[in-house]
């Protein structure tokens, strides 16, 4: 049976495999591309910094932050200020908290019947956007990052509409999302089923559609996108170590789809919030975990989680930053003068965002782009399948495996770059 799965950033089109009355195997297919890595091909490294952006409508900011870091790994002696980096992660961050908000309450409570909801999801998204345009000047695609630093210099009176901005969103957090002041630091999950929210109303829906323990997959997740918050690493179930490497990532064809998977060390590992969870040791997380695994609900549950604990970790930021120091500071070298190579890793809403790039004689020779939902999607075999893949094996019916897919918030345009 085939099902066109829409609702996300493009379609994919799933093909349902049954046995027994239960799926045994999903041939995931997007049928489209853009070619945006051809079309970077022969022009400035620069011009990047506008094109990558434009990859994805919902996840642009992480993709200007992964092509900037990537054209500044190709310099040996390329310095950055602590201001400028600050900046950087402060943007991503809010970029993160806004994507969270659109994917719980437009994507998946609609999923469990409750599309009167989706209204909520526009207030706390215009925060954050006004957030971004401080630093970017607009959002979306913006390019306000530059090699060496940023173009914007900020004032006092902007770090106190930043400060505004997020108290606003942490007093949304705490009337809709989970009415705790409590949430953030809780440690059980058994306590937050007893607490009252938007949260807690859909886990306990979930609990009660005997959905707990659904969606388990390989219970491997890794992330390479660190930071002063998120940590580069690998988790097997809560094995966590942290010495990755980029240098096996691999990426491979998948036939009749314009999507490549991806794979580390030849196993496929899941990315997003609850790897970045797993890995960070989030208590209320390892405790879901504990009891259901890496189920809809431990993804669900960290998701949210992470908006309150980067929202709190943003408050640190801005207080800690420095306006005296410089925005931007002079590479030693022109870009066009550059044969070199460099590479970038960053913690986009839906997991880890690579990007690679090869400049010869001043001009990008060759440029890749690996995105989270390749890594999430990537179309496995009956023999060895793709991280989603697995977690809907075994079910009995399309429409908790539908539930299952968009448990990680697959983007068709990423994927079809």
């Amino acid at each position: 049976m085939i099902k066109l799965i829409e609702k996300i950033e493009g379609e994919a089109k799933l093909n349902f495999n049954f046995k027994d009355n239960k799926i045994d195997f999903v041939d995931i297919k997007f049928m489209s591309t853009r070619n945006i890595e051809n079309i970077l091909r022969g022009k400035s490294p620069l011009d990047a910094l506008v094109i990558n952006p434009r990859v994805c409508g919902i996840c642009g900011h992480a993709h200007l932050i992964a092509t900037v870091g990537a054209l500044e790994d190709c310099y040996d002696d390329l310095k950055i200020s602590n201001k400028a980096k600050t900046i950087r992660e402060l943007t991503l961050n809010f970029e993160l908290i806004q994507n969270h908000f659109k994917w719980f309450y437009l994507t998946m409570l609609p999923l469990f019947g409750h599309k009167q909801q989706v209204l909520k999801a526009t207030y706390p998204s215009q925060l954050m956007a006004k957030a971004i345009a401080l630093f970017g000047g607009q959002y979306p695609h913006t390019s306000y990052a530059i090699v060496g630093g940023v173009v914007c210099e900020i004032t006092e009176m902007d770090k106190i509409k930043l400060q505004h901005l997020i108290t606003e969103t942490i007093k949304f957090v705490e009337d809709n999302l989970v009415k705790s002041e409590n949430f953030s630091v809780c440690k059980n999950i058994d306590n937050v089923f007893k607490m009252e929210g938007d949260l807690p109303n859909l886990l306990r829906q979930i609990k009660e559609e005997k959905l707990l323990e659904r969606g388990k997959s390989y219970d491997r997740f890794i992330a390479f996108g660190a930071n002063s918050y998120f940590k580069k690493g690998k988790s097997l179930k809560t094995r966590v170590s942290h010495a990755i490497s980029l240098n096996y990532v691999k990426e491979s064809e998948i036939p009749s789809s314009f999507a490549k998977n991806v794979s580390y060390k030849e196993k496929y590992y899941e990315v997003g919030p609850l790897s970045r969870a797993m890995i960070n040791k989030i208590p209320l997380v390892i405790d879901a975990h504990r009891k259901y695994g890496d189920s809809i609900l431990s993804r669900i549950l960290a998701r949210v989680c992470e908006i309150s604990q980067l929202l709190e970790h943003s408050k640190k930021l801005i207080q800690a930053l420095d306006l005296s120091e410089p925005s931007f500071i002079e590479p030693p070298v022109d870009i066009s003068q550059l044969n070199a190579s460099g590479c970038s890793a960053v913690e986009a809403a839906r997991g880890t965002l690579i990007h690679k790039v090869e400049i010869e004689n001043g001009v990008i020779k060759n440029y890749e782009i690996i995105t989270p939902t390749q890594w999430n999607l990537s179309g496995g075999t009956k023999d060895k399948q793709g991280v989603s893949q697995k977690a809907m094996i075994g079910l009995s019916d399309i429409k908790t495996a539908e539930l299952v897919f968009k448990s990680f918030d697959v983007c068709s345009v990423c994927t079809t770059h």
